[in-house]
């Protein structure tokens, strides 16, 4: 690094330490905003001489940059932005972090990858799927396939891409060197119109356009349950300890990345299967003398997991939604979430918009109560001394994490 970067690097550590003792937050993100008003290019000096790979993708991004930096960590130090802070201030406070670490894993925030690849030249980028988010200030999804496709043109990375998203696909099939992967696509309502001609996605036991040679192609890496197969061979067995059919497809793209660029896969498996929480998603904890597990769902295609997942028992379950600014402003994604899973068992709802959401599940004949205080919520969810499933979009799953004993 040249000395300004060096400079605007010891701000970055020196402003995030004092707003750490100051108990005015994480220390994540405001040195990174200094130090890059210092330099406008100290991300670049933050990542030369480092190998970095870079995570984007609408869902399961930060699961899956855990994933990336426990596998990355059986070669080395790893430096992450591990709490989710994923844009450039984010991605500088993490390095600055870290000057030790020779290994980067990066979460970045789906409109910003043209410019963190830019910034970090990564050896890898996985790319995990596309949809709607934050419907008040994110473009159309299909423009932010569009420029994707536009940032990747030219890398000579090693991409990682999920097959069964077309969007993801549509991005990646032009690069040189894209591995392809059947990760999943549990949500694929924002994928039904093509990115490549407009015509419509076709999806069967896989999908192709109707009008033009946009098809799902041939994935070199699948698993069959635990199974991994890679190019019709079993490499191994894929164990998590964080539950979810979605989070074994991510850690599955990890396994890819890994082998792409020379990591002992027998020792990333055993990393992945140490891998716990993840920023508190799937804690189990106590929440005003309750038994909780608590989960984190933003938009229609996480909430699609997420119900999928808590559709195999029959805890109690509390939702929480609000629209603060890091939720994005309007909740109307409500109406595209099929809620009526959850039917016949308790439910409640909170959080700040706990009207709409009530609304919402009489329309889903889901039978609920309303409790606007999201720790009475949960303590009436399991009265009976049961267990109870937490979930909330960005902010509501933050406000039940402050509520841990």
């Amino acid at each position: 690094m040249n000395i300004r970067q060096r400079i605007a690097s010891t701000a970055v550590t020196v402003v995030n330490r004092a707003s750490r003792m100051a108990g005015r937050g994480s220390g994540t993100v405001v040195g990174g905003k200094v130090g890059l008003a210092i330099d406008a290019t100290l991300l670049s000096g933050l990542s030369e001489r480092r190998s970095t790979v870079l995570v984007s993708g609408t869902n399961g991004k930060t699961t899956t940059t855990a994933l990336l930096a426990a596998a990355l960590g059986t070669a080395g130090p790893v430096a992450s932005n591990d709490t989710g802070s994923n844009m450039p201030a984010g991605h500088v406070a993490a390095l600055a972090a870290r000057r030790d670490a020779a290994l980067a894993a990066l979460e970045v925030d789906e409109a910003y990858l043209g410019q963190s690849v830019e910034s970090t030249e990564p050896v890898g980028i996985i790319l995990l799927n596309l949809s709607r988010d934050q419907l008040d200030r994110l473009n159309e999804v299909r423009k932010l396939a569009e420029r994707w496709k536009i940032a990747l043109a030219d890398v000579s990375s090693v991409i990682v891409a999920n097959a069964e998203d077309p969007l993801v696909v549509y991005a990646a099939r032009g690069c040189a060197n894209t591995v392809f992967v059947e990760a999943g696509l549990v949500w694929n309502q924002d994928a039904v119109g093509c990115p490549n001609c407009g015509g419509h996605i076709v999806f069967a036991d896989t999908w192709s356009c109707d009008r033009c040679d946009l098809e799902q192609p041939p994935a070199r890496w699948r698993r069959v349950g635990s199974q991994i197969m890679a190019g019709g061979e079993i490499r191994g067995d894929l164990r998590l300890a964080i539950p979810g059919s979605f989070n074994l497809d991510n850690a599955l793209l990890v396994v890819a990345m890994a082998e792409m660029i020379g990591l002992d896969l027998e020792a990333v498996l055993e990393a992945l299967a140490r891998v716990g929480t993840v920023a508190g998603r799937f804690e189990r904890c106590q929440i005003a003398g309750t038994d909780a597990e608590l989960m984190l769902a933003k938009n229609p295609a996480g909430w699609a997991a997420l119900l999928d997942l808590v559709a195999e028992d029959s805890n109690p379950v509390v939702i929480g939604i609000n629209a603060r600014i890091a939720d994005g402003a309007d909740p109307s994604w409500l109406w595209d979430v099929d809620f009526s899973q959850l039917a016949n068992r308790r439910v409640i709802a909170t959080g700040d918009r706990w009207r709409d959401l009530s609304v919402r599940l009489d329309y889903a004949d889901v039978e609920h109560g309303c409790e606007p205080n999201v720790e009475r919520a949960i303590e009436s969810a399991g009265l009976q001394g049961q267990f109870v499933s937490a979930m909330g979009n960005y902010t509501a799953f933050g406000d039940m994490r402050k509520l841990i004993k």
